[in-house]
Formats: structure tokens, sequence, C-alpha cells
């Protein structure tokens, strides 16, 4: 049975006492991580399923949607899936440092922000993309998002003219080949997993956790997840005061 702390300052003692203690660390995130930056998720209460839209979020970040009511769906991508003023938090910083002292190998998120690499991490998997790359349709070349926000409307590639696409992974769309190898390469290899901020319904993504082999599984959620009886370690605080020391 999973030990489960739920005092942050306990949590973040017992953390660092694993961390220090593994050869291996990979960390996989999602929404949880970057609410503690003050972007808002989908299904807590003050998530973006629970505020009133023309359509439900989930029908606006479909592909569909994007292919069938192109405005209607960048005024949304530009008011609430680009969070410019974000900054990373204890969470994205203490990862980084991690990974520069040779801890941790790997970052998998879920979430598109950047608020990894914008903390320092350099090996970030996104399998969900990045609002920081938005690829022009015909020649390929890539726009900012403070790019993206500057235009109104449909934006056209500055290049060439042609319609300029979010490199993020809409509903109904598949998952990148190369990250989701690269991500899973980097789980199975790891002695110590750290699965934070993530609720583990969000399927592929979710389904990750099936390839790690290593010894130690921790899980720090605020909710419950459907893995929990499977980690070795649940912390159920705050995921930015786990990670602060």
């Amino acid at each position: 049975m999973a030990q489960t702390i739920t005092d942050a300052r306990e949590a973040a003692q017992e953390l660092q006492r694993r961390v220090e203690a593994a050869r291996s660390v990979v960390f996989f995130g999602g929404a949880g991580v970057s609410t503690a930056s003050g972007i808002p998720d989908f299904r807590s209460p003050d998530g973006l399923y629970h505020q009133q839209f023309a359509y439900p979020p989930e029908t606006m970040l479909s592909r569909s949607f994007y292919d069938t009511h192109k405005e209607e769906f960048f005024d949304f991508y530009r008011s609430r899936m680009i969070a410019l003023d974000a900054k990373p938090c204890q969470a994205h910083i203490k990862l980084a440092e991690l990974e520069a002292a040779g801890k941790v190998s790997d970052v998998v998120t879920q979430n598109i922000d950047g608020l990894h690499q914008l903390a320092g991490s350099k090996r970030v998997w996104e399998l969900h993309g990045s609002v920081h790359r938005n690829i022009c349709r015909r020649c390929g070349h890539v726009h900012s998002a403070e790019w993206v926000l500057g235009t109104t409307g449909v934006p056209r590639c500055e290049k060439c003219g042609a319609e300029v696409k979010p490199d993020v992974v809409l509903y109904e769309e598949g998952l990148d080949d190369r990250v989701i190898t690269g991500a899973v390469r980097a789980i199975a290899s790891a002695d110590l997993l750290i699965i934070g901020g993530t609720s583990l319904v969000v399927y592929p993504a979710a389904g990750l956790v099936q390839y790690f082999r290593g010894r130690d599984l921790v899980i720090c959620n605020l909710q419950p997840t459907p893995q929990d009886a499977s980690a070795d370690l649940v912390l159920a605080c705050d995921i930015a005061q786990a990670f602060a020391w």
C-alpha cells in the first residue's frame, strides 16, 4: 500500500530524500503544474469546463472546429490558451535545477505553455505541443506566440501568406510519434518516476505510466488518481510546495 502524505513540508522532505537516492529521475506532469503558475486547467472548479463559452471548450479545441470555425477557434486560442504573463512555479524551477545537477533526465508534460523550458529545463517532451510554435501550413515557417497575439482573425504567414496553425495537439488529432517514442524511452529508463499535477484520466498520455519499470513511483496531486494504488508514495498536496526544497 502506498505511503500517503498530506502535509506539504513533510511531503517536500520525503520527495527530496527519494530524489537524492535515485539514479535517474523522470517527471511526468499535467495541468496542475501550470495552475500553480496561474494558468487555469480544464476540470477543476475554476477550470475552463466550468466557464461559459459559446461552445464547450473541448469542442472549440477540436480539429473539426478548427477546420470549420477558424476565426472563433483563434479568438479562443488567443484569449484562453496563450498565457505569456505566467511565470514558472517552484516545481518548474526545482526540476530545471535537478536536471542541471544531473538528477532529472527528462520532463514529460501534457502542458503547452512552455514553462518548463522558461525555467531552464532542456529535455522536455511536450505531448500536446506548444503555443510557442505556430507553423505555416504551406512553407513551414514557425511563428511565435507573441506574433499570433499581434494578429487578428485567422493568422497568415509573414513569409508566404498561407494559414498558420498552432503546433498543439487538438482533440481528434493523434500525438506526435517522435515525442511519444522519446517519452516512452525516458519513462522506461528511469528508476524514479514522479507524476505531478495530473488526474491521469486523459489518454493516450496517461497510458505512458505503464512503461515505467523502475523501483519508485511517486504521485503528487491534490485529488486522488486511478494510479494511486500502484504508487509507492502519494503526496496529496500542492505541487509547488512539494518541490520547495
